[in-house]
């Protein structure tokens, strides 16, 4: 009877430790049944496909010149054209390739740091300071996230060309760091990052407004700030309509608008625009890489805080 008790206690015992997948598993109460598993993988599986596909062909186009792109299976390589493509691209864009990426990649980066300083100083204001009109001001912001870019685009050229900023770089980088979205989640991150008691501690030991918000503020906003950087770098890298209107000499003009140039022409290499687009969305590439462990955190703070 003893030993009878013992076995079954070392049994008991044995069995104690859970193993971490099983630690990690919802409850059965809550756990999907084995159909809604195989529906969400499936959904999963294909929703990948649908965003990496894609991108697969147009790696498999930019090697193939014009009569593969046409007589071969479009998910397959070829001969292998890359070098007679990418020296395609140089002629036909005048060796000014490389050039539109740098000049993507400027208005892009200055856009995106401009944007973000004044999104997150704007919802820092609105988030903790009370001042007269603060709901209109929210409202505007709201307002501003509905209106579609491409509808603005034409008065701001109006504008622009009536300041005398046509065809300059300045009629990229400002309306391009106009970021409603990134004002929006600037305040709603201050709400609940920014502890009030700690800006008046740090305001009665002397500390200015601006002293606080450059060495305080951007710190606890940073996952925030990372996040909206991205969205006004992503929004300036891929626009294009914008550039289209404000844009005409070569030496400006970005990737986009370039790569555009090269499609108008009659019978264009379109293995040479294929390799052209890859190469220019490389860059955004290696971007989200390099911070994706950043924003990822400033949208999950922005969907729980909001």
């Amino acid at each position: 009877m003893t030993t009878t008790r013992l076995l079954t206690t070392a049994t008991s015992s044995r069995r104690r430790p859970r193993r971490p997948r099983d630690a990690d598993a919802p409850p059965p109460s809550i756990a999907p049944t084995p159909v809604a598993r195989a529906f969400g993988i499936t959904a999963l599986v294909v929703a990948t496909l649908y965003f990496l596909v894609p991108v697969y062909w147009l790696i498999v186009a930019s090697t193939k010149n014009n009569t593969d792109l046409t007589s071969t299976f479009g998910f397959w390589f070829a001969d292998g054209n890359l070098a007679a493509n990418y020296s395609s691209l140089m002629d036909w864009t005048q060796g000014l390739f490389w050039r539109w990426v740098g000049n993507s990649m400027f208005y892009s980066v200055s856009a995106g740091v401009i944007g973000t300083l004044f999104a997150v100083m704007a919802g820092y204001a609105i988030a903790k300071f009370a001042f007269p009109g603060k709901r209109l001001a929210v409202g505007v912001i709201m307002a501003g996230l509905l209106l579609p870019v491409a509808l603005l685009t034409v008065p701001l050229y109006i504008e622009f060309q009536a300041l005398g900023l046509t065809n300059t770089v300045w009629a990229i980088i400002i309306p391009s760091a106009v970021s409603p979205f990134g004002v929006f989640l600037g305040m709603v991150y201050a709400q609940s990052s920014v502890p009030t008691e700690l800006l008046e501690a740090a305001r009665i030991d002397g500390a200015g407004e601006a002293r606080i918000f450059f060495t305080i503020v951007m710190r606890l906003l940073g996952p925030a700030m990372v996040t909206i950087f991205l969205f006004i770098f992503v929004a300036t890298w891929n626009n294009f309509l914008l550039p289209l209107m404000m844009i005409s000499s070569q030496d400006l003009k970005p990737v986009t608008l370039g790569l555009y140039g090269m499609v108008s022409y009659f019978a264009p290499d379109k293995g040479a625009v294929m390799l052209g687009a890859l190469l220019g969305v490389i860059p955004l590439v290696l971007l989200f890489f390099a911070l994706q462990k950043y924003w990822r955190s400033g949208l999950a703070a922005g969907a729980v805080k909001g």
